[in-house]
C-alpha cells in the first residue's frame, strides 16, 4: 500500500508540475488552480507514504520519478529537447533510483 502511494504522489507532483509550465508563471487560473490542487494531493499522499517508507528512499524514488516522466513530457509536450549528455543524466538518476532501492537501505 505504501508504495501505491508513493506512485500517487509522483503521478500527482508529474501532474502538478505540467500544470505549472501550462499556468504560464500563474498568469493562467485553471492551469494554476489544478496545480496547487494537484501539489496539495502530491504531499498528502507522499507523507501516507513516509508512515512506512524510509525517507530517504521514499524521497529519491519520488525525485527520480518525477524527473524522468517531467522530462519526456518537457520533450514530447512542450517541444523541449535534451542533448546525449543530458539524456545520459536522465538514465543516471532512475539506474541511482533502482540500485537506492534494492541495496541502499538496511530495513525499516
Amino acid at each position: 500500500m505504501q508504495y501505491l502511494l508513493l506512485g500517487m504522489a509522483i503521478v500527482f507532483e508529474i501532474i502538478a508540475t505540467t500544470l505549472l509550465k501550462a499556468s504560464e508563471g500563474f498568469t493562467k487560473l485553471i492551469p494554476a488552480a489544478g496545480c496547487v490542487v494537484f501539489y496539495v494531493l502530491c504531499f498528502y499522499s507522499f507523507s501516507k507514504a513516509l508512515l512506512k517508507i524510509n525517507l530517504g528512499v521514499a524521497y529519491a524514488t519520488w525525485c527520480a520519478g518525477g524527473i524522468v516522466a517531467t522530462t519526456i513530457i518537457s520533450a514530447v509536450i512542450f517541444g523541449q529537447k535534451l542533448n546525449t549528455v543530458g539524456v545520459i543524466a536522465v538514465v543516471l538518476i532512475a539506474a541511482g533510483c533502482v540500485i537506492l532501492n534494492l541495496y541502499g537501505t538496511s530495513g525499516h
